[in-house]
């Protein structure tokens, strides 16, 4: 209900409910990663006798029991923003490539940087401590376009090039981003890349690289 992107997705399903004459009802978790909250939200469409259900799963895995409910039920699931795992568990899905989106800004940023890429200071805005599937596949995908080894790809956190100076949790919001990124500046100084989940996590990290003078084209912040 807070992320501006999913805002609009929310705003224009209204809009097209009401021209339809649908009834649309929506849900939103505590937070990213709630997938509780999701899990709730889809056993109350299926009391309700909902004919379909539009969702951007948490955890894409978790969710795959409970989604195969609504189904039973005859109701059609699409997934949005993020695919279930397996792909198949919803009749359709719309959904960006999070892990190739992630791979192509990587990439931008190690060709923006040039030869300085080998010796950059990356500090990453994450959304929460739950390793949510459309950040993992993102930063992961980042880190493969920027050439470092991300150990293992289903989890954030495990890698070891020394050019990552450490992650932050922003919850996606820019005001916690903006605390996030004011830790990791403390942390290293040095930091010249930042790697955010969204456009309110870079408008908080830009907040506090402007407080901390460094916004004046020594820290390139990408989303």
């Amino acid at each position: 209900d807070t992320n501006p992107f999913f805002v609009k997705m929310k705003e224009g399903a209204t809009a097209k409910a009401a021209e339809l004459g649908v009834d649309l009802k929506a849900y939103a978790g505590k937070d990213d990663g709630d997938n509780e909250g999701q899990v709730a939200a889809v056993e109350t469409c299926i009391a309700d006798g909902a004919k379909g259900i539009l969702i951007t799963p948490s955890d894409t895995k978790a969710i795959v029991p409970t989604i195969q409910k609504a189904r039973d039920a005859g109701i059609l699931v699409i997934a949005l923003d993020t695919p279930l795992d397996p792909i198949e568990a919803a009749d359709q899905t719309m959904a960006t490539d999070n892990f190739q989106a992630g791979f192509l800004i990587g990439a931008y940023a190690k060709a923006k940087l040039g030869d300085a890429a080998k010796d950059a200071k990356i500090g990453f805005l994450d959304i929460n401590s739950k390793q949510v599937t459309v950040d993992v596949l993102r930063d992961q995908g980042f880190m493969k376009g920027f050439g470092i080894d991300t150990k293992d790809a289903t989890k954030i956190g495990d890698e070891t090039d020394p050019r990552i100076s450490g992650h932050g949790l922003g919850n996606g919001q820019a005001e916690s981003s903006r605390t996030a990124m004011e830790n990791l500046l403390q942390k290293d100084p040095a930091i010249n890349v930042v790697y955010t989940i969204n456009e309110p996590s870079a408008a908080g990290a830009y907040e506090a690289i402007k407080a901390a003078g460094k916004a004046d084209g020594h820290i390139l912040i990408v989303s």
